[in-house]
């Protein structure tokens, strides 16, 4: 028996030759560097357009691509990887996420845009995948923390890169502020592939076995993980908790406006530009809030962690519509921050769990198809809360955010680890 016994740091160490957080940082700086994929569209979206003499609205459809490719493909990222390593798949992350950007930079055509958005979307994915499970695996002890590391990075990296984007606003400088992102996203996903790799298979199950009956827990197959009931609760849970959050982080600003709420925020200081708002308070509350509740998470029941964090997600989705429909800007803007706070946990919260139910050999591709579950979330998010917009009204359309937060948060509860099958 190794010397370092049953100690997941000691024996990391050991097997490595260094500290396995140094596994987490590199995972951090690749999640971090790929956010302004999903965080500093906005920003580029209006001078693009303005570049290619087109209306915002035939751009617009680029960030759905972007969500749906991005959750796409991390089922078969996911399966590769738990197969074959993190290496060669996260250096082709990076010819294609620096790529993107680089390609952006010389796009002569609308369709160029798509394109290259699209190839950046299937990076995105790789490194989202390769970075939370390489915390899944190397982490046993701390799951909710080190997964709420990286998740975070990939909220607020995009903070580092807002300042230099706005202030290259002008169309003639975004050529250069596109490939330079392209090669500085590049470059850091190449260090990261170079970094991350995989623990041992035997090393990963041991440290799943009991301390009490030291028996081997079973290792879920994707296939096994379909077959549980908890698995389709988790992903309905998924889908109504992102579908929530995404609406906020899509509408909220269009909301505020259409309630006559915009003006007095703005006197509050906050301002209701969407790129803005985007890069400042909503990335900032999802950042800290992934990090909180993941080492919450690790401290007490993960399930009742869910249920309070969606429940409060959903209380604070709630809260705007009391806010719009009382003229309250403080309470509206406080509902925002409380919203994303405990709405973005679930991209911490549901990886942590999902390898705490299924075992960590094949947890890349489980819990890709747990977050797969993303793809409906923006649907609700956008397409189907702009429609009940036009047909509801603003308040029954966050109404029914709130409500689905809050069935989420309830039904954690029921959730128990699944039985294992027989072999």
């Amino acid at each position: 028996m190794s010397s370092s016994g049953a100690d997941p740091a000691a024996r990391a160490r050991e097997e490595l030759g260094y500290s396995r957080w140094w596994l987490i940082v590199a995972a951090a700086g690749a999640m971090g560097v790929i956010s302004p994929y999903q965080y500093v569209w906005s920003s580029i979206e209006g001078p693009l357009a303005t570049d290619f003499g087109v209306e915002p609205a035939v751009l617009a459809p680029i960030f759905t691509v972007f969500v749906i490719l991005q959750a796409g493909s991390q089922f078969p990222v996911g399966w590769w990887r738990d197969r074959h390593g993190p290496r060669r798949i996260t250096t082709l992350a990076a010819l294609l996420a620096g790529g993107g950007y680089v390609g952006l930079a010389y796009a002569t055509a609308v369709w160029q845009l798509y394109l290259f958005y699209a190839l950046g979307a299937v990076g995105v994915g790789i490194v989202y995948t390769v970075s939370v499970n390489t915390a899944l695996k190397w982490f046993p002890d701390r799951r909710g923390l080190t997964t709420g590391v990286g998740t975070m990075a990939f909220a607020g990296g995009s903070a580092l890169f807002v300042p230099y984007v706005r202030a290259n606003e002008t169309v003639g400088a975004y050529s250069e502020v596109l490939r330079n992102m392209g090669i500085l996203i590049g470059l850091l996903v190449l260090v990261a592939a170079v970094v991350i790799r995989d623990p041992p298979t035997e090393w990963q199950t041991r440290d799943e076995e009991s301390d009490t009956t030291r028996s081997r827990p079973h290792q879920f197959t994707w296939r096994e993980t379909l077959r549980t009931w908890q698995f389709w609760v988790m992903y309905a849970m998924f889908i109504a908790v992102s579908g929530a959050g995404l609406m906020v982080t899509a509408q909220v600003v269009s909301f505020a406006e259409a309630t006559n709420l915009a003006d007095r925020i703005r006197i509050l200081g906050a301002s209701l530009d969407t790129a803005t708002l985007s890069a400042t308070v909503l990335p900032v509350a999802a950042g800290v809030g992934r990090l909180v509740m993941g080492e919450f998470s690790d401290r007490f029941e993960r399930r009742r962690m869910m249920a309070v964090s969606f429940l409060l997600c959903g209380i604070g989705v709630a809260g705007l519509v009391y806010a719009a429909s009382a003229g309250a800007p403080t309470l509206f803007v406080a509902s925002v921050v409380l919203a994303v706070f405990f709405w973005s946990p679930q991209y911490t919260l549901f990886p942590s769990i999902v390898g705490e139910y299924y075992g960590l050999t094949h947890s890349s591709s489980n819990y890709a198809l747990l977050y797969s579950g993303k793809m409906w979330g923006g649907v609700f998010g956008g397409a189907v809360v702009a429609w009940l917009v036009t047909r509801t009204g603003w308040y029954t359309a966050f109404g029914l955010g709130g409500v689905l937060a809050m069935a989420a948060g309830l039904t954690a509860l029921l959730l128990r680890p699944p039985t294992q099958p027989t072999e």
